[in-house]
């Protein structure tokens, strides 16, 4: 069986997150997805996401391409998930392209390319714009 492990925020959920998990889903027979915790989010982007990790988490467990998710405490143990996971590719979108290349004596480093013109916060930006 082979073992693929992806990560994101997973934030006002959309197109670019549904075909990332799906050409993820594909690259092996089971997907698990790390889904970033609140806190994870705000030190990252300084922003609480819009919907708490709980909701998050149970939006991606709901699709069928998706076999495990877990909340993603920490960027520096992504080698612990991979390992614990027993991940044979690593998953990211090419906005990361090269910052995990190091994982590559863990398991195949793979970057996908982002849907266009499609971005969260891009979508809360717009949002935030109407109402204001």
């Amino acid at each position: 069986m082979k073992r693929v492990i992806t990560f994101g925020t997973f934030d006002v959920f959309h197109i670019g997150h549904v075909n990332m998990l799906l050409r993820a889903a594909e690259l092996g027979d089971h997907l698990t997805v790390g889904v970033s915790s609140d806190e994870l989010n705000f030190s990252k982007k300084q922003r609480y996401p819009v919907y708490r990790q709980e909701h998050r988490m149970g939006i991606v467990q709901s699709l069928a391409c998706v076999d495990n998710v877990f909340v993603e405490e920490s960027l520096e143990l992504k080698g612990e998930y991979i390992k614990q996971y027993e991940a044979d590719v690593l998953v990211m979108g090419d906005d990361w392209a090269g910052k995990f290349d190091y994982w590559g004596d863990l398991c195949e480093v793979v970057y996908l390319p982002r849907t266009a013109e499609v971005s969260t916060t891009d979508i809360i930006q717009s949002i935030r714009e109407d109402l204001g």
